[in-house]
């Protein structure tokens, strides 16, 4: 087999030509042996995968966490075989095995890419348009990264400096995340961002025509991205060199992200699947992948065939990388010898390790000053962002709302951008009004890696957001989400804006964890408690923050534990146990002073985290909520799916079953019942109740 390179622009052999034809020979088997799965598109994309792992990006198989890699994000996660074989011929850890057993119980290769389940997949795509927001997301993280390490270095010469490539798909381009996502991409002047369009017409229900026929490079033309097109090689298959050049064109521009468009046939070059919707999400079957192997010269009758050449080939690029990876570490020696201080940072950010000294930034506040904890979650942010330069954030346009400011002079805007605050390396995103995307985009900076990233809107919004909330959790995502505006409490704005079912509803997402603090001070320590399990516990983390003022309290560290007894019984042990979150734990308070006056002993517990106190051990948790104390009441104003199981069959839940009105919150309170003697009333109900039983 020749390996003369047929062009001397782009070093591409037969035996180059042989590999792709082997990665479509082995998409076509993996989807026959399981019977089911999307064949079509890793066929046709199985060229533009190749030069991208084996020509264009910079990557270590060896090593699929270097800092300086480049990043590869596959947003139509249906076609994970495009990955998959990539990974596989790469040396990334996946084996033939891996591929016969596709989309199979404890497979390394499920139907769509996990991270964290499959080495060197840098993101959980499948929900479309989510990966290129991620994508977006990536490329705004290096750019900070840089900032953060690296900001007086000339471009491209910093080894901070690498490149975010994605392919994207119809699907991807018709879902709403896209648009917002990639007009922030290019508000941004992202130039570290470079995505295949693979522009394939088909789509499940057929031809795109049927739901898609905009101009798409004129659309990402106007969002401020460069744009190019690359035509079909003759037999309707990639040209490849065409595409090389332009992917090195992308990259090449800096100023802005890049879209280049391939014309593809979905399926090539199957004699009969080629070009249908059929190929998109079916098995071809065995006479079809018998003929396209026929017409790709390979054996009908072998399986998962990779001859002893071709392996030998691919398997190239781990030493490539392997050298790649030695020139960056030499590079990064010359940069530690240069900066010493922001060496060490590195070693302790990329470590997830937070300054010396950190906690003593978070204030304290005092108590009997009513505060509301949105203003008191802005004072923490403030004083964090003093001593903790990785982390960074911003809202969806409601940063005045949300509190989400951590920096004022510094917002995180390209060269150009007329604003006087304006900074490549600002400490302030400016979401702009787009939740969806500030979601997704969030989980790509958590991804990207070195930094700790933050977004706020108000909690109705999370609505908008929980596609990528889901997907944080999914993924064991470390960030932080700053809802404010929790409850009716917000007032006037009336019931569009008023979260009712939201807390139950997140509360329901798998390893989301919510927070509803009480006061300034539980604020103060949730937000401690958040920095703490960056590393230690990853995961995404929401807070639920109030608008109007609530009592400020003494600090108490059972915060940290998700809930705690707040205020003792006095006069012997509990004959009812209070439980509250948020803006009605004062509530708990008022109702217990009258029950105590009474003769009443009553326990108040603040249950800020419910998944924290979930955590805890049974004995722990069977020390706030007394299992003997068959008398409790679970106060929040939303609905009260959430507290069933803590209040028990005797148990009272004081909640709001039904939407808000715009009025004054504390009217509000009080038509919908969420009050003291709403809890009192309660409290007296589940006493008498309990001892019926």
């Amino acid at each position: 087999m020749s390996t003369k390179p047929t062009t001397t622009d782009l070093e591409w052999t037969e035996l180059d030509q042989r590999a792709v034809d082997t990665a479509r020979v082995l998409a076509m088997d993996s989807v026959q042996k399981v019977g089911n799965g999307h064949p079509g598109t890793a066929m046709s994309l199985a060229p533009a995968a190749y030069l991208l792992f084996q020509k264009l990006m910079r990557h270590d198989p060896s090593d699929a966490d270097w800092t300086g890699r480049d990043r590869f994000v596959l947003s139509p996660g249906h076609t994970s075989l495009t990955l998959y074989v990539q990974l596989f011929m790469a040396g990334y850890g996946l084996e033939l095995a891996d591929l016969k057993a596709f989309r199979t119980w404890d497979s390394k290769t499920p139907g769509h890419p996990e991270h964290g389940h499959t080495r060197g997949v840098e993101t959980t795509t499948g929900p479309l348009g989510q990966g290129i927001a991620n994508a977006v997301g990536m490329a705004m993280a290096a750019r900070y990264e840089r900032g953060l390490f690296d900001p007086e270095a000339p471009q491209g010469e910093s080894p901070f400096d690498h490149t975010i490539w994605a392919i994207v798909s119809d699907g991807d381009l018709e879902e709403g995340i896209s648009a917002e996502a990639s007009s922030l991409a290019g508000h941004q002047k992202l130039g570290n961002l470079v995505a295949l369009y693979d522009d394939n017409h088909i789509s499940i229900e057929g031809d795109t025509e049927t739901a898609f026929s905009e101009d798409v490079l004129k659309r990402y033309e106007a969002y401020g991205w460069h744009v190019q097109r690359i035509e079909q090689a003759p037999n309707g298959d990639f040209d490849v060199h065409a595409l090389h050049a332009a992917l090195q064109a992308a990259k090449a521009e800096t100023e802005r992200p890049s879209l280049i468009a391939a014309r593809t046939i979905i399926a090539w070059p199957a004699p009969n699947a080629q070009n249908t919707e059929a190929s998109h999400g079916s098995a071809l079957g065995e006479a079809e992948v018998a003929a396209t192997k026929k017409v790709l010269g390979f054996d009908p009758e072998q399986h998962f065939q990779v001859e002893d050449e071709v392996f030998a080939h691919v398997r190239k690029v781990v030493d490539r990388g392997r050298e790649a990876r030695a020139t960056w570490e030499k590079q990064m020696t010359t940069w530690r010898e240069a900066n010493p201080e922001r060496a060490a940072a590195f070693d302790r950010i990329s470590a997830g390790e937070l300054p010396d000294g950190w906690e003593k930034a978070v204030p304290v506040f005092p108590a009997g000053k009513d505060v509301a904890t949105r203003k008191a979650s802005g004072e923490v942010l403030k004083a964090l962002g003093g001593v903790i330069p990785e982390l960074w954030g911003g809202s969806a346009d409601l940063a005045g709302s949300n509190n989400t400011t951590i920096d004022p002079t510094s917002s995180f805007l390209p060269e150009g951008n007329p604003l006087p605050e304006a900074n490549p390396y600002g400490r302030t995103i400016h979401f702009g009004i787009r939740e969806h995307a500030m979601g997704s985009t969030m989980n790509g900076i958590a991804l990207h890696g070195n930094t700790r990233v933050y977004g706020g809107t108000f909690l109705v919004f999370s609505d908008y957001m929980r596609p990528a909330v889901r997907l944080a959790a999914l993924m064991k995502l470390p960030v932080t989400y700053v809802w404010t505006h929790d409850s009716i409490g917000l007032g006037e704005d009336g019931p569009t804006h008023q979260p009712v079912e939201h807390m139950a509803a997140l509360r329901a997402i798998p390893g989301l964890n919510m927070v509803r603090p009480a006061d300034a001070n539980e604020t103060a320590i949730a937000w401690r408690e958040i920095m703490k399990r960056h590393a230690a516990k990853p995961a995404p983390h929401g807070l639920a923050l109030t608008r109007q003022n609530v009592p400020t309290y003494a600090p108490n560290e059972g915060v940290a534990k998700g809930g705690y007894v707040m205020f003792e019984a006095e006069g012997g042990r509990p004959q009812v146990i209070l439980i509250a979150t948020g803006s009605e734990v004062q509530l708990a308070v008022e109702a217990r002073e009258q029950l105590q006056s009474e003769g009443i002993p009553t326990r108040v517990v603040s249950m800020p985290s419910v998944e924290w106190f979930e955590e805890q051990d049974q004995a722990y948790r069977d020390g706030v909520l007394l299992p003997d104390v068959k008398a409790r009441v679970a106060v929040e104003a939303g609905i009260g799916l959430t507290w069933h199981r803590y209040v028990g069959d005797a148990g009272r839940i004081v909640s709001l079953e039904h939407f808000g009105a715009s009025a004054d919150y504390k009217v509000l309170y009080r038509e919908f019942g969420i009050t003291t003697d709403a809890v009192i009333e309660a409290a007296r109900e589940s006493i008498a109740d309990a001892g019926r039983r």
